[in-house]
């Protein structure tokens, strides 16, 4: 008599010889293994989107290396999934991108954005009541002073660096001149970064502490139509030096430009800023290297000495002529996904949540990408993290502090 062989003894007989082969059951469970599914949400299109474009470069990278790797070992190799939504250019476009986000992949374990600290005090408000762990970048103090137990802020506040930044760059004028600058213009935009770091100068003592004078204060509301107004009121009371606090990389280009149609340019004015934008590669390719030479920046983060093999290959990979702090530490993002996914050991976002507050890493691929250990206190903020400096020397920003860090040596411009 011959008998047929059914579906269900088919399906059987594959899964006792699965279970005899060695290996096989292995490659099976891998083979259908989920992705684990991890949010970028960023400013990819307005008047902030080359800084949201830089992030994405920056967290593909990161990616693409952990998933050739072999994945997140202790879930069998399972590969890590980018899922990406533009914030847009206002607060209320960011919020909507969160709530459709975890709308439409309610498997998300994280999520890394929004740049803007205006847009991520939107965004984090959406990410908080869905219990998402979130790691950002954006400065604002008032991202993690709200009592949110699932943010994870890798950039030292704004307060901080409103704290240290002026201090540094007096005594690098004084070092320099032999004479301690008295009086400071200050450009600000009123997003929620440089609203933070201006209210450290003007209410926190900042500016008493320095013992500066504001001689010019002037802050706007971003995009700028035409800086003429603002920088008529710098060329009237000629400060010492003038402090960008500006948001928005094409801000930036149109006060340089104004500076320099005004006289005020080639170290007539040495410049001090915060923030990344003062650092994109777009300010070389439209203004050119003349109008930025002098121009010294605090910044959460930059590439130091150190990391000259993973300049290299973001450089080779993307094809940007340097590595900005945008896509160095969504780069860092990934891999300290990465290692909260291994310490968690399920892509299960409250035990990713659990597993970064636990985190003290001083070595591998996230520690390198970041100034200091990557170690949050109970208010999700990074602990024993460096301020980092950053000038334009001979077309190019460079890392100039700390000096342990350094890849040049900083100056005072001189007209």
């Amino acid at each position: 008599m011959t008998i047929r062989p059914t579906r269900r003894s088919v399906t059987a007989g594959l899964a006792l010889a699965a279970l005899a082969l060695p290996g096989l059951g292995a490659v099976a469970a891998r083979a259908q293994q989920k992705a684990v599914k991890i949010a970028l949400i960023a400013p990819l299109s307005g008047p902030w989107a080359r800084q949201g474009q830089l992030m994405r470069m920056g967290a593909e990278m990161a990616l693409e290396e952990i998933n050739q790797q072999g994945g997140i070992a202790k879930l069998a190799g399972a590969k890590l999934e980018l899922v990406v939504a533009d914030a847009g250019d206002s607060t209320e476009k960011a919020k909507n991108a969160a709530q459709r986000l975890l709308a439409e992949h309610a498997d998300l374990v994280g999520g890394t954005g929004a740049w803007l600290s205006s847009f991520t005090l939107s965004v984090t408000e959406v990410t908080e009541r869905a219990q998402l762990p979130w790691v950002t970048l954006s400065y604002s103090d008032a991202i993690t002073n709200r009592g949110f137990k699932f943010i994870f802020q890798t950039s030292p506040t704004a307060d901080r660096q409103a704290a240290e930044t002026l201090p540094t760059a007096l005594k690098l004028a004084e070092s320099a001149t032999g004479k301690r600058p008295k009086t400071i213009g200050i450009l600000q935009d009123n997003t929620a970064s440089p609203v933070s770091f201006g209210k450290q100068l003007r209410e926190g003592g900042g500016l008493d502490k320095a013992g500066l004078k504001a001689v010019v204060d002037e802050v706007f509301t971003p995009p700028l139509s035409d800086a003429t107004p603002l920088i008529g009121k710098v060329r009237s009371a000629r400060p010492d030096f003038l402090l960008l606090l500006i948001s928005a990389m094409p801000d930036v280009k149109l006060v340089l430009e104004k500076l320099d149609e005004f006289k005020l340019s080639k170290g007539r004015l040495p410049l001090v800023g915060n923030g990344a934008p003062v650092g994109a590669p777009e300010l070389l390719k439209t203004i050119g290297p003349e109008l930025l030479e002098g121009l010294i920046f605090s910044v959460a983060d930059w590439p130091m000495k150190g990391q000259e093999e993973l300049i290299e290959r973001f450089k080779k990979r993307t094809g940007e002529p340097w590595l900005t702090q945008d896509s160095l530490t969504a780069y860092g993002d990934m891999w300290i996904f990465k290692e909260a996914l291994e310490r968690a050991g399920a892509a299960d976002k409250l035990k990713v949540a659990e597993a970064l507050r636990g985190l003290n890493l001083t070595e591998g691929p996230a520690a390198a990408s970041f100034p200091g250990p990557i170690k949050f206190d109970e208010k999700g903020r990074r602990q024993d993290v460096p301020m980092i400096f950053a000038q334009w020397q001979k077309g190019a920003p460079v890392t100039v502090y700390p000096a342990d860090r350094a890849m040049a040596q900083p100056f005072w411009p001189k007209a």
